[in-house]
C-alpha cells in the first residue's frame, strides 16, 4: 500500500499538482490517522478531484473516463441495486463487443478495479467479461442520483411500508382502533342520554386518572433521572486517549430545506468539530424544489468533505425521507444527524465514539443532549430552554436508567449505521420520527443511550412558529402511538410488560395530558367564580380530586424546570419556572391542532423557520462556558482541519 500510496504522489510530482513538501507532509498526516494519501490530500484540498483520478488512473493502468448519466444503460442499471453501487462506489455503463466480438460489461469504479466487482457482474448479468475502467467517486453519485433516481425515491419513503407495514405510519389508523375510537363515542353519547349524570363523573374521573398517571410516571422517570448521571458518561481523559488512527469514518447528515440564509451559520458551527477532517463526510441534503438553499451551497465553495445531495422530489416532503436517501449514500461507520442551525459540542464526536465502544453491541443509538443559544431572547425561548433541560437531563436519564425505551431527539442522534440500515431507516411517514426510531430499536431489542455531551439550538422565539413545531412533535407522537398499539400483545411480548407501560405513559400519556389538562382547569375555574354550581353533576369528593391533580401536575412540572434551572447553573432562567403551568397551556393549543392535523393532514410536515434570533452570533448558550471558538470560520477552516 505505501508503495502505491509513493507511486501516486509521484505521478502528482510529476504532473506539477502537488510539491515534494507537501508530498511529504501529507504521507506523514496519512500513516498518522491511518488514511490513504488521496483522501488526505482531498480533504486538505491540496489537489482537486480531477487531479487525483487522472493520477490514480496511471497508478491503476486503467483509462479514465469522467462519466455522463446518459452513458449509463437504463436495462443494465436495473439489475443493481442503487444502495449496493452507492456503497462501494461503482455502477456498470454499458454492454459492449470486445476486439473478438464478444460480450462484457464497461463499468466505471471510483476504487480500484477489483475482482469483487466482476463477480458481482457476472452474477447478476450473466456476463463474465468486465472491463473496468476509473471515474470519480462524485460522477458515481451523480448517475446514481439521475439514473437510479425512481430506486432512491421508491427506498427512502415506501421500503419501510412495504417491508415492516406494521411499524409504518404509512396507515394512520386500522380496523380495530377505529372501531375501539367509535364503540367510545357510540357509548359515550348513549350514556349522556340515559344517564348524563353518571356519565359525566364517570368522564371526569377517567380524565383524572389519565393525568394524574401520565403527570405520575413524569415525575418518577425524572426524579430517578436526578439521583444518577447518564449511563454513557465519557470523560475527557477517555477523549484525549483516542488517536486519529484508530477513530472511525463518520458520516454527518445535514437536511435544509428552504433555509439558504442559514447556510454561512452551518459553515461556522461544523469547522468547529474536533475530528479528523479526513475521516468525516457531510452530506447536505437539499430538496430538489429548493433552488435558493442550493445556489447559496454552492456559492460557499464547500471543500471535499462536504457533499450535495439534490433529493427527488416526492411526497410526503419530510425531514425523515431526505435523511433516508443521505444514508443510502453514507459511507461512515457511524451516522448522525444535525439541522442546520446545530451547534454541537467541539467533541462531540469522539464522546460518541467512547460512548459506543463502551456500550456494548446493542448499542444502536448514541443521544446528544439538546439545549439552546439564544434563552434569554425572550419569556418563550427562556421556557424553552428550561422544558429542555428538565427533558434532557432528568427525563432521558431516568429513561435510560430505568430501561425504559427512550423517544431520540430530532437532532444529534448518533448511529451505528449498519444497524440503522437492519432497522429500516427512518419511517417517513411519521413526522416524528426521531421518537418512533427510538421505540422501534427498542422492540428489536436494540439500546438508545444518552451521552454527556450537548448540542445547541436555536430555541422558537414567536408564539406562532413554536405552535407550529410543536403540534407536528405531538402529532408525531400520537403517530407513533397509533402505530405500537396496533399489536399490543406483540408490544408487551417484544418490549416487557414495564416498557410497555413506560412506552404507553410517556409516548402516549404526553399528548393525552395536554389535551386534557384544559378540562380540569374549566372545572376549577367553573367552582371559582360560582362555588357549587357544578355539585348538582359532580360529586364533590372529585371536584376535590380534580383541585388536587391540577395543583400536583402544575407543581411536578415548576419544580422539574427549577431543578433543570439549577443544574445547568442558568440562574437567570430559574424564576420564570414559575411560569410553567402557562408554558404548558400552550401545548394544549398545539395539542389540538395537532389532533385535527392527524385527520385531515397526517404526513404533513409543518416547517419550522430558522434562523431568527439576534443571539445567533454573539451569545453564548444558557449555562455554557466560554468554549474558545473562533468568531469567524469558513470552508477554509473545514479543510484545514478547524480548530484541534
Amino acid at each position: 500500500m505505501r508503495r502505491v500510496e509513493r507511486r501516486l504522489g509521484d505521478v502528482l510530482v510529476d504532473q506539477g499538482a502537488l510539491t515534494p513538501t507537501q508530498l511529504s507532509d501529507a504521507l506523514a498526516q496519512g500513516r498518522r490517522i491511518g488514511e490513504p494519501l488521496g483522501s488526505v490530500l482531498l480533504a486538505r484540498g491540496l489537489v482537486t478531484r480531477r487531479q487525483l483520478y487522472v493520477a490514480l488512473a496511471e497508478v491503476w493502468g486503467t483509462d479514465l473516463a469522467f462519466v455522463d448519466p446518459v452513458q449509463v444503460d437504463p436495462e443494465l442499471a436495473r439489475l443493481f441495486p442503487a444502495a449496493l453501487l452507492a456503497r462501494e462506489l461503482w455502477l456498470p455503463l454499458e454492454v459492449e463487443r470486445d476486439e473478438d466480438g464478444r460480450q462484457r460489461v464497461v463499468v466505471a469504479t471510483a476504487g480500484r478495479p477489483s475482482a469483487h466487482v466482476e463477480a458481482e457482474v457476472a452474477a447478476r448479468t450473466g456476463i463474465p467479461r468486465v472491463r473496468q475502467v476509473v471515474t470519480t467517486d462524485w460522477d458515481v453519485q451523480r448517475a446514481l442520483r439521475t439514473v437510479w433516481r425512481d430506486e432512491l425515491v421508491h427506498e427512502a419513503v415506501s421500503s419501510l411500508a412495504e417491508r415492516r407495514p406494521e411499524e409504518s405510519a404509512s396507515t394512520v389508523f386500522v380496523w380495530p382502533q377505529v372501531a375501539l375510537a367509535v364503540a367510545l363515542l357510540l357509548a359515550t353519547a348513549v350514556g349522556l342520554v340515559l344517564a348524563p349524570a353518571s356519565t359525566v363523573t364517570v368522564l371526569v374521573a377517567t380524565v383524572n386518572v389519565v393525568v394524574a398517571l401520565a403527570v405520575g410516571a413524569k415525575a418518577l422517570i425524572s426524579t430517578v433521572g436526578t439521583a444518577y448521571e447518564t449511563v454513557e458518561q465519557v470523560t475527557d481523559a477517555e477523549v484525549a486517549a483516542l488517536t486519529d488512527d484508530d477513530l472511525p469514518r463518520y458520516t454527518i447528515l445535514v437536511p435544509v430545506y428552504r433555509e439558504a440564509g442559514i447556510v454561512g451559520l452551518l459553515v461556522r458551527n461544523l469547522a468547529a468539530l474536533d475530528y479528523p477532517r479526513e475521516k468525516m463526510e457531510i452530506l447536505l441534503l437539499l430538496e430538489e424544489d429548493d433552488p435558493e438553499t442550493l445556489e447559496a451551497a454552492l456559492a460557499a465553495a464547500p471543500p471535499d468533505l462536504v457533499r450535495i445531495v439534490v433529493v427527488p422530489h416526492s411526497l410526503p416532503k419530510t425531514k425523515p425521507r431526505a435523511c433516508n436517501v443521505g444514508l443510502t449514500f453514507a459511507r461512515g461507520e457511524h451516522v448522525v444527524i444535525y439541522d442546520a442551525e446545530d451547534r454541537p459540542d467541539p467533541d462531540q464526536l469522539k464522546k460518541a465514539v467512547v460512548a459506543f465502544r463502551k456500550g456494548g453491541e446493542d448499542l444502536v443509538c448514541v443521544q446528544a443532549a439538546l439545549n439552546y443559544f439564544n434563552a434569554r431572547e425572550n419569556v418563550l425561548t427562556r421556557m424553552f430552554t428550561l422544558e429542555y433541560s428538565s427533558w434532557f437531563d432528568y427525563t432521558l436519564a431516568g429513561l435510560d436508567r430505568m430501561r425504559l425505551p427512550i423517544p431520540l431527539g430530532g437532532t444529534s442522534n448518533h448511529f451505528r449505521t449498519d444497524l440503522l440500515r437492519r432497522l429500516g431507516g427512518w419511517d417517513p411517514f411519521n413526522v416524528t420520527e426521531d421518537a418512533d426510531l427510538g421505540i422501534r430499536a427498542s422492540a428489536r431489542g436494540h439500546r438508545v443511550a444518552v451521552v454527556n455531551s450537548t448540542t445547541y439550538e436555536e430555541a422558537n422565539m414567536a408564539v406562532g412558529n413554536w405552535i407550529r413545531q410543536r403540534s407536528r412533535w405531538i402529532k408525531g407522537y400520537m403517530q407513533t402511538v397509533l402505530v405500537h398499539t396496533r399489536r399490543p400483545v406483540h408490544l408487551v411480548r417484544t418490549v416487557g410488560p414495564r416498557q410497555a407501560a413506560g412506552f404507553g405513559l410517556l409516548i402516549g400519556g404526553t399528548p393525552a395530558m395536554f389535551l386534557l389538562t384544559p378540562w380540569l382547569y374549566a372545572l376549577f375555574l367553573v367552582e371559582l367564580v360560582e362555588p357549587g354550581a357544578l355539585l348538582p353533576v359532580l360529586p364533590e369528593w372529585l371536584l376535590w380530586v380534580s383541585t388536587a391533580n391540577l395543583v400536583f401536575g402544575n407543581g411536578v412540572i415548576v419544580y422539574l424546570s427549577l431543578l433543570a434551572g439549577f443544574k445547568r447553573r442558568s440562574y437567570g432562567l430559574v424564576p420564570f419556572a414559575l411560569l410553567s403551568p402557562l408554558y404548558w397551556l400552550l401545548h394544549s393549543v398545539a395539542s389540538y391542532k395537532a389532533a385535527w392535523q392527524l385527520l385531515t393532514k397526517p404526513f404533513y410536515w409543518e416547517k419550522t423557520t430558522h434562523g431568527l434570533s439576534s443571539h445567533v452570533r454573539d451569545e453564548p448558550p444558557a449555562g455554557a462556558a466560554d468554549d474558545g471558538r473562533p468568531e469567524r470560520l469558513g470552508w477554509a477552516d473545514l479543510t484545514a482541519g478547524g480548530p484541534r
